[in-house]
């Protein structure tokens, strides 16, 4: 259940039609998902994620395109975000992640979730080796 009704015709503000253009061409579809939909009901907040998405997804960088959606994946995951699983899921399989890939992906999630409640009810100390402000430098 939604808390929120996009408009009818959300184009007819200026701002936001010029968000969605640039949607279209930067994804070379003519496409608008229910996120960026949703996002309009304020301009600049459409505005601000748009231009954060395309800097810290979009743009090549040393962590390919398949590997960015997992992660995504899997902090929606974390965050109990259907929405974002849901469509991130569906970009990652559209950018060559197997089934295997997401099988595995899937484990990983959990299993780090486990751990990490368990670390967290055991209140394990940090090791100083993981410390970067310490000295230490053990790997694993």
């Amino acid at each position: 259940m939604t808390t929120y009704a996009p408009a009818e015709d959300p184009e007819s503000d200026p701002r936001i039609k010029a968000v969605f253009d640039d949607i279209r061409a930067t994804r070379g579809t003519d496409f608008i998902n229910n996120m960026w939909r949703w996002l309009a009901v304020d301009p600049a907040l459409l505005e601000r994620t748009w231009t954060e998405v395309k800097e810290v997804v979009g743009k090549p960088s040393a962590i390919d395109p398949l590997t960015k959606e997992m992660i995504y994946i899997a902090v929606s995951v974390a965050n109990n975000c259907s929405y974002c699983i849901h469509s991130h899921t569906a970009a990652a399989r559209a950018k060559g992640m197997t089934e295997e890939q997401y099988g595995e992906l899937l484990a990983i999630v959990g299993l780090a979730g486990k751990t990490n409640q368990l670390a967290t009810a055991l209140q394990v100390p940090i090791d100083d080796v993981f410390d970067m402000g310490g000295q230490g430098t053990a790997a694993g």
